[in-house]
């Protein structure tokens, strides 16, 4: 078969895809469900929601959040009238940052509860711990921080952004002129899937620009690692080499707080070695003292500081939701809010909750983002979002200083893995494949990068 140019292929089935988000016909998003708000429930019929995050352990800093915005979307659509003509009922599990137990919930909320969706996890191993029950139950999840990419499940929605939505965008910025020429390297992660397959692609892909091996440093540190003296001293060590040094971090959860508090006490500023985080955002800083931190970035794809309408609509409803004024939004909470919309419009769409029904009537649908513009669900169960690169203000919000001129579709496997980039993901019928390779013309054959 002659080979089929991957990204040529790829384009023409997102294109298929977004059909109406990017031409005529959108209508406006948010209308109230048919049923209205004085709709009477169906007696004792619910459908049930899961929210799937750690609420205990060491990614409850960023996890908990998530499980309170699920929360509010879930009571604003039963305000509007439910869906279905049904109420919404959330239940909410704690898998305690304790990997098998999330699966262990995931069964749950699948078996026993018996949710339509589950929303829920952050790093990538609770995710590839609940991947096999979802797919053997046959249930939805909605995936909402970013990750490695080298996945694609029927059974899986990722509304957080793939490698190059957040990675290798973050390195272009710091490559050029604007983001400072920086020539050295230093790809410090939490030892885990999400670090380790996301540093072989920007490993990869630094080699592709010409960056020599001897300009990359790699370093892992465990969940919850706190002594970060020896690891920082070796950070600075390397960035005195000559050449301008950045630090792209993939540490996750509470370890970031002894990490950057080590990044002040040894005096490393972001004029000298400027670190960008893809798992630090509003959440994270706000139980940090930033003025240490003042200049450092993050790349996401949404920050609180944007300043559209919808944001700023999103931002009211939450702080009057929490009774908070001075709770932050961030990322992945935009990732959920994207999702559980699409969820609602895909169920409406479907006019059922039957999982087959609904995985099918998710692709092409679209709602409005936060930050202007609107979210495609693609084939490859992935979307469309803007990369935004932010810098670190005195007062813990992210100040915008670069962004894509327009929407990034998300790429399920990666073009600088080559055991990745041949492969697409297309779920529709007839292909309804997962990692289809454009070279053999087959389905399968994906080779697992961790």
């Amino acid at each position: 078969m002659e080979k089929i140019g991957r990204r040529k292929l790829l384009t023409s089935s997102l294109a298929l895809a977004a059909g109406g988000a990017f031409g005529l016909g959108l209508g406006k998003f948010g209308a109230s469900s048919p049923f209205g708000i004085s709709a009477a429930w169906a007696a004792g019929d619910t459908i049930k929601v899961g929210i799937l995050h750690s609420l205990s352990g060491t990614m409850a800093i960023s996890e908990t959040t998530l499980k309170d915005v699920m929360l509010m979307l879930i009571e604003e659509q039963n305000a509007k009238g439910g869906l279905l003509g049904k109420k919404l009922e959330a239940v909410v599990v704690d898998p305690a940052s304790n990997w098998p137990l999330f699966a262990e919930k995931a069964k749950q909320l699948l078996e026993v509860d018996k949710v339509a969706a589950v929303f829920g996890c952050w790093t990538s191993v609770s995710r590839k711990s609940v991947l096999p029950v979802f797919e053997h139950d046959n249930g939805i999840l909605f995936y909402p921080v970013q990750y490695e990419g080298e996945e694609s499940s029927r059974n899986v929605f990722y509304t957080g952004a793939a490698p190059n939505q957040q990675a290798i965008p973050a390195v272009d910025y710091l490559m050029s002129e604007d983001g400072g020429s920086v020539k050295r390297w230093v790809l410090e992660g939490t030892d885990y899937v999400y670090p380790r397959t996301t540093n072989k692609i920007l490993e990869a892909y630094l080699k592709s620009k010409g960056v020599p091996a001897e300009d990359i440093m790699i370093n892992y540190t465990p969940f919850g690692f706190s002594d970060w003296q020896t690891e920082v001293s070796k950070i600075k060590a390397f960035g005195s080499a000559g050449k301008k040094t950045a630090v792209v971090s993939t540490v996750n959860g509470d370890a970031n707080v002894p990490f950057y508090k080590e990044l002040g006490n040894q005096g490393i500023k972001a004029t000298d070695i400027p670190v960008v985080a893809f798992s630090v955002g509003e959440e994270e800083l706000a139980g940090l003292d930033t003025k240490p931190l003042v200049g450092h970035l993050a790349a996401w794809n949404y920050f609180m500081s944007v300043n559209t309408p919808e944001n700023k609509a999103f931002i009211a409803k939450w702080h009057k939701f929490i009774k908070n004024d001075k709770r932050t939004t961030n990322d992945p909470m935009e990732a959920h809010y994207i999702g559980f919309n699409m969820w609602v419009k895909a169920v409406e769409k479907a006019g059922t909750t039957d999982t087959d029904k609904v995985i099918d009537a998710m692709i092409g649908v679209t709602v409005p983002n936060l930050t202007g513009g609107y979210a495609a669900m693609m084939p490859n169960h992935h979307i469309t979002k803007p990369v935004l690169i932010g810098e670190i203000q005195a007062n813990g919000q992210l100040d915008t200083v670069w962004q894509t001129t327009g929407l990034v579709p998300g790429d399920e496997w990666s073009d600088y893995l080559d055991g990745s980039k041949d492969l697409i993901s297309d779920w529709r019928a007839p292909l309804s494949c997962g990692n289809f390779n454009v070279k053999t013309g087959k389905c399968g054959g994906a080779v697992v990068t961790q």
